[in-house]
């Protein structure tokens, strides 16, 4: 009776596969930093559930997941908004929202490709190409009709893609260095923690009130931002809790991919293959040129430009230490002008010309 009343409980229908979720990203990142993958926490998790969801295994992330995972990302990286950084990063405000604008315009291009090679609307292709979070890009879609489990599943790939590309890259260029950027260096304060997460905590649900898209990023990390920019040491963050906040981001990203859907739309997945390596190039190149002009280190003005998400971006950045909180900047000031803008953009280069 306790058997058949626990698999019959609607709350727990799904917890072999979430726990086989998290074995397998979990076994994913260990594998990958055995072998001394770059990234191995975030490349190892992500392609171990990929690969397994491809094959049918349905595997599941866990509920809350990708919140407490955003929410360890999040104040890891505003650890590094130090006064003098941050004042560093203000230097910089018209250049990130330059970069942003720039960002919105690659999408554009990409999506026309999109449009015409896999045979898509024009909502789904310009929703599906702004490099935005796959969230907040699938909600502005349907209000214009997009398909959304399309819109979901490019940002997704387009993700995975830029994780597995530009750090790979980068490291067999065998790029470090070279800025001035660095972490708090405090000690390790389990009260301090734990102060820093219930501010984050605050911050994600305000954020998650006022339905501001992807709340458990943004909100965890403004606060963290505004409390180490004012001087206001409380702890370092522990590795494993990064670690584990990346395999619970990998297994919610891995989740959302299926055979059922490679099956049903393979010339869309193709194209979009091409389409997010056709963005990658176009950013690099932008990022190129404004970095020259601007006299910061190249490789950090790549991954500041680079079409993938806050948290993976940042995560390079700190990984191969290149200028965390110009990257961390770029990507929060690329998410909210795309959150504010796009739908006008859209309205006023898309609609207005049909």
């Amino acid at each position: 009776m306790i058997i058949l009343s626990i698999s019959t409980d609607s709350k727990l229908p799904n917890l072999p596969r979430i726990i086989a979720g998290l074995l397998v990203s979990s076994a994913g990142g260990a594998l990958c930093a055995y072998i001394h993958t770059p990234l191995p926490w975030m490349i190892g998790r992500l392609l171990a559930m990929a690969v397994c969801n491809f094959s049918g295994a349905h595997l599941l992330a866990p509920p809350l997941g990708r919140e407490l995972g955003q929410l360890l990302v999040a104040v890891t990286l505003g650890l590094y908004f130090t006064p003098v950084v941050a004042t560093e990063v203000a230097t910089h405000a018209l250049l990130l929202i330059v970069a942003a604008f720039a960002a919105i315009g690659v999408g554009l291009v990409a999506s026309r490709v999109l449009m015409r090679f896999a045979k898509v609307d024009q909502p789904t292709a310009f929703f599906a190409s702004v490099p935005g979070g796959a969230a907040e890009m699938a909600n502005l879609g349907e209000r214009f009709d997009a398909a959304v489990d399309k819109v979901a599943v490019a940002h997704s790939l387009r993700i995975m893609l830029v994780v597995c590309t530009i750090p790979v890259l980068l490291t067999l260029l065998d790029v470090h260095g070279g800025d001035v950027y660095r972490p708090v260096l405090i000690p390790f304060s389990g009260l301090g923690l734990a102060a820093l997460m219930a501010a984050g905590i605050c911050g994600g649900l305000i954020f998650r009130r006022t339905s501001f898209p992807n709340p458990w990023m943004m909100g965890p990390l403004l606060m963290t931002i505004l409390v180490t920019s004012l001087g206001v040491e409380l702890s370092s963050m522990n590795s494993l809790l990064t670690n584990g906040g990346q395999v619970l981001l990998g297994c919610a990203l891995g989740a959302r991919f299926s055979r059922t859907f490679l099956r049903e739309a393979p010339r869309f997945v193709a194209v979009v293959i091409a389409t997010i390596f056709l963005m990658m190039l176009l950013s690099t190149l932008i990022a190129l040129g404004m970095g020259q002009l601007a006299g910061i280190f190249l490789p950090s003005m790549v991954l500041a430009m680079a079409p993938g998400g806050i948290a993976e971006m940042s995560i390079t950045a700190k990984t191969l230490q290149l200028g965390v909180a110009l990257v961390t900047a770029a990507h929060v000031t690329r998410v909210v002008i795309i959150i504010a803008f796009t739908e006008s953009i859209y309205r006023q280069l898309i609609i207005k010309k049909r």
